[in-house]
């Protein structure tokens, strides 16, 4: 009867009351379970979901030799011991928790001896995590921001063009300024010359002109002058042959 009620006992001790851990949707939740390493030595230790049974772990989920993790018993990458194994921390951390992970999880560290393994349950309660109304404020001001900023950078490059092309307008409506000048310049030339070039021609005209005139009246001065002169030498000679002789008859032809 007495060594009923001492391994009842002992079961008491061995197994710690269950502890409620309380996690968020979408973060990671870490179940707290260590062991004395110095005094034992690496020990073999096992994580289960639900009651841990009197040998052993149902439902197992990942096991350890004290060193490393055995893999082949890991059900799942989300289950992770990140604790220092060589100080004896074996505390499993569940990454990105979800409602379906709440429950009841225990951790066994198998204490060489009869009846000494060390027992630890956990209850993780799981709620939802609230709504970010201020991050998607920060973000709804933040594309404000942005279309803000895009909206000037688009007003800034709308003035640069139309200054560009202001300026650029100017600059074509004065080159077509020189252009007009210069072409009514070479108009303005070219009537000059014209007049001056139908100018030379007519004086040049009247020159000759002149010349021709003069030049006849010389001409025939001369010619005239040359038949009266001959005219009359020879009308003086009729007579002279008239009057002279001894009367002698001569005929006269006409």
């Amino acid at each position: 009867m007495m060594k009923i009620v001492l391994l009842l006992a002992l079961l008491t001790v061995s197994e710690s009351d269950g502890s409620s851990v309380v996690g968020q949707t979408g973060e990671d939740v870490t179940l707290s379970c260590k062991y004395n390493i110095k005094y034992y030595g690496a020990l073999y230790i096992c994580w289960a979901r639900g009651v841990i049974p009197a040998s052993g772990c149902s439902d197992q989920l990942l096991s350890t030799d004290g060193h490393n993790v055995k893999e082949e018993t890991r059900v799942s990458s989300r289950y992770q011991l990140l604790g220092r194994l060589e100080d004896g921390d074996v505390s499993m951390t569940i990454l990105n928790v979800s409602e379906t992970d709440a429950g009841l999880y225990g951790c066994r560290v198998h204490i060489p001896g009869w009846l000494n393994d060390d027992k630890h349950h956990f209850d993780l309660v799981v709620e939802k995590a609230p709504q970010t109304t201020t991050s998607t404020t920060l973000t709804r001001e933040t594309t404000t921001d942005q279309t803000a900023s895009t909206t000037g950078q688009l007003t800034s490059t709308e003035r640069l063009l139309t200054s560009s092309s202001s300026s650029i307008t100017a600059e074509v409506s004065s080159s077509v300024s020189v252009v007009l000048v210069l072409v009514l310049v070479g108009l303005v030339s070219l009537v000059t010359a014209a007049v001056l070039i139908i100018a030379l021609r007519r004086r040049r005209l009247g020159k000759l002109s002149g010349l021709q005139v003069h030049g006849s009246v010389r001409f025939r001065s001369p010619e005239s002058g040359l038949q009266l002169q001959s005219r009359e030498s020879a009308v003086e000679n009729i007579y002279q042959i008239d009057d002279g002789g001894d009367g002698g008859e001569y005929e006269y032809c006409p």
